[in-house]
């Protein structure tokens, strides 16, 4: 009998893989005979490449970059066997990278996600793979595209300095020098988000304040993404600013649609194509799921509400296991989640919980193994 793992990572504490070898542990200290299949999950941001990389195969890269404030680093991405790339933007320019102290969301930029793709772009791949999430910017993938070749002027003709909030002294985009490569290969965006680029639920507005921005810069940075906005259109000949998405990474999705001609799809169903979850949930009698927390919010776009909609289509049931449950997350029994469970076995710290996470997972897949085995006996 056949049962599926597909966990996201629990986060500052297992990776999916990780995880996924704990569900499978206790999986089989209560059926010795069971097949278990590890799909580790993500849903684009961070874990995503490993993720990947560990279901799907291939190899993890190390690129030379720039972090979102310029410091140099090496960035991390994943060749895949059949020749795609696959790119956490977060591995160049995310908000972990960066001491809360030290965040500045005026000049944060995105420079560093453009070396990366360039590099594998260099590596060969044709068709590229970037996961959105866990930003340190607002400067709408401008950083990227300059990296790319693109160059940002001033109504001088001089080039903008770095980040977001010189954007509102945009007044040309010359695009003469961006990589001709980019034209002959598919740029697909992992992005679970589709808020617009501007306005109240823009990418400033709505994800600004966590990478440290004030009132007041939360304001500059909007009027300058809407700045370039309107340099883009009258370059480019349409408005993209609007278009689901183009928010998200604090607005490098406006970047990746309209200069790249990115296709936008779910990072779960990205995942879970590349995993090959659908054909591997084929014939399975449980299917096992997870992530840090769940909540009313794990419906929008998160693994275990991917992973169930999966499962659901083929009729095998899904169990959920959390490091907490969260108000709502019942909403979820109605999406293809079966029964969800807490990993605590009682009260425990934060730092016990993450430290006990991987003995915690196996325990409960174990009790929720022997009580499904239970359960199927005495229906026999």
């Amino acid at each position: 009998m056949k049962i599926v793992i597909a966990p996201d990572s629990f986060k500052e504490s297992l990776s999916a893989e990780a995880a996924a070898r704990a569900i499978a542990r206790g999986v089989q200290e209560a059926w010795p005979a069971a097949q278990t299949v590890c799909i580790p999950m993500a849903d684009g941001g961070e874990g995503t490449v490993s993720a990947v990389l560990a279901a799907a195969g291939g190899e993890l890269r190390h690129s030379p970059a720039h972090n979102a404030l310029g410091e140099p680093i090496t960035a991390h991405w994943g060749a895949l066997t059949d020749g795609a790339a696959i790119i956490e933007m977060a591995a160049a320019a995310g908000l972990d990278q960066i001491p809360e102290a030290r965040r500045d969301a005026l000049a944060a930029d995105t420079h560093g996600v453009g070396e990366v793709l360039r590099a594998a772009l260099d590596a060969g791949a044709r068709r590229l793979i970037l996961g959105l999430g866990g930003s340190a910017t607002t400067d709408g993938g401008s950083g990227m595209l300059r990296a790319l070749g693109a160059r940002f002027l001033d109504a001088q003709g001089q080039a903008l300095p770095r980040g977001g909030a010189a954007l509102a002294h945009l007044a040309e985009i010359d695009l003469s020098g961006l990589d001709p490569r980019l034209a002959e290969v598919t740029l697909e965006v992992a992005c679970d988000v589709d808020n617009p680029l501007c306005g109240p639920q823009g990418a400033a507005h709505v994800f600004g304040p966590q990478k440290g921005a004030s009132p007041a810069q939360v304001e500059q940075l909007d009027a300058a993404l809407a700045r370039f906005a309107d340099v883009a259109r009258h370059k480019l000949g349409h408005d993209a600013r609007e278009h689901p998405g183009a928010g998200a990474a604090g607005g490098l999705g406006f970047a990746a649609h309209a200069f790249l001609a990115a296709r936008f799809r779910p990072g779960v169903e990205l995942v879970a194509e590349l995993g090959r979850l659908d054909a591997a949930i084929e014939g399975a009698a449980l299917v096992f799921t997870g992530e840090g927390r769940m909540d009313a919010q794990t419906l929008r776009g998160k693994t275990p509400a991917g992973v169930a909609r999966i499962a659901q289509a083929r009729g095998v049931p899904v169990i959920a296991l959390a490091g907490s449950l969260g108000a709502g997350y019942q909403e979820l029994h109605a999406h293809g989640i079966t029964a969800a469970f807490s990993l605590c076995p009682g009260p425990v710290t934060l730092a016990d919980a993450l430290d006990h996470a991987d003995s915690y997972l196996a325990d409960r897949a174990r009790d929720v193994t022997q009580l499904w085995l239970a359960a199927g006996r005495r229906r026999l």
